[in-house]
């Protein structure tokens, strides 16, 4: 059973209702609210794991919302997955910027929104927790500082390491080099982004050809961590 708790907060109850049922089934406790004033209220009560916010909502939108939560300290850390009709590229950039960690355009699929909260639970685990991260026998460990794939250690520089321990805690998500540079390398370093290229060569030689699929080229953006092809 998972501990983790989900607060759906939409405005149409057939759409939380189905949410509700696709989370239940995955093992998820769920909370439903139908406007953003109750939601604020649960969360600062019941402080759930994650937040499913439906952008447009009569009175405060979803949008307003995320901004308020993301500006206040106690909830700046709440993950959030924005549910939007608009599909235009804008309005995703504008739930991006509000601090909503994923978005998803309906109409989704159940399963599709479980695999994306999955993702977004994974790489949202508070900074400096130090438990060790697996993938389809690769393994990081923060502890001891060593990357083994099926037991066999890795031999993984520095930079290989901080980037490889950054994508395996921000799965399925696609980062742009500059996003990556600012992440691995720190907003202050001046490094060009193609520094980024010779370091992801770098550590998919290192992870050998059982893992080195792992780490995705995503055409005109960047790189991606997934385990899916």
């Amino acid at each position: 059973m998972s501990s983790k708790t989900v607060l759906i907060v939409d405005d149409e109850s057939s759409i939380r209702e189905m949410i509700a049922v696709a989370l239940e089934m995955a093992d998820y406790r769920v909370l439903e609210a139908d406007n953003a004033q109750d939601a604020h209220a649960i969360v600062v009560d019941e402080k759930p794991d994650l937040l499913l916010l439906d952008w447009m909502m009569p009175g405060t939108s979803g949008l307003e919302l995320a901004r308020r939560l993301k500006r206040d300290e106690t909830t700046a850390e709440l993950p959030i997955i924005l549910l939007t009709a608009k599909g235009e590229e804008d309005n995703k950039i504008q739930g991006l910027e509000a601090g909503a960690d994923d978005y998803i355009t309906k109409p989704f699929s159940p399963r599709e929104l479980v695999a994306r909260l999955k993702a977004v639970l994974r790489r949202t685990t508070p900074k400096g927790v130090e438990e060790s991260v697996e993938v389809e026998g690769l393994m990081l460990d923060p502890a001891s500082h060593r990357v083994t794939a099926h037991g066999n250690s890795l031999e993984v520089g520095p930079t290989e390491y901080r980037l490889l321990q950054f994508f395996m805690t921000h799965q399925e998500r696609a980062y742009t080099r500059s996003q990556l540079l600012d992440q691995v390398w720190g907003g202050n370093v001046y490094v060009e982004e193609r520094t980024v290229d010779v370091h992801i060569r770098r550590l998919r030689k290192a992870l050998g050809e059982g893992h080195q699929h792992l780490i995705q080229t995503v055409r005109g953006t960047g790189y991606r961590f997934s385990a899916q092809a």
